[in-house]
């Protein structure tokens, strides 16, 4: 019968270095989640605010740029901004 000799200290460094290598890969996968969450919320503000400055300015539609239509579009992004257009067409006055 042949035994590998690993001694205990031998054993206590590969326990390490596999509990180490865990640690890093729930690390990645999580903070890949997190890193996709905020790219989203980052997008979907700046395409909010994108589009309430050409609904208004390319298309007239009467949005009036005020402090809370800026927040509403970077806080809630797109449905926001369509939340003002469907206001705005049923004649419901933002300001």
């Amino acid at each position: 019968m042949v035994v590998l000799g690993l001694g205990s200290a031998m054993m206590g460094e590969l326990t390490l270095i596999a509990l180490i290598a865990v640690v890093l890969f729930f690390v990645f996968i999580v903070g890949k989640t997190i890193l996709k969450f905020i790219i989203g919320i980052v997008l979907n503000s700046i395409l909010g605010i994108v589009s309430l400055y050409i609904l208004d300015f390319v298309f007239n539609m009467g949005i009036p740029i005020k402090l809370y239509t800026i927040a509403a579009a970077t806080v809630f992004g797109l449905p926001a901004v369509g939340t003002f257009v469907i206001l705005r067409l049923f004649g419901i006055p933002l300001a």
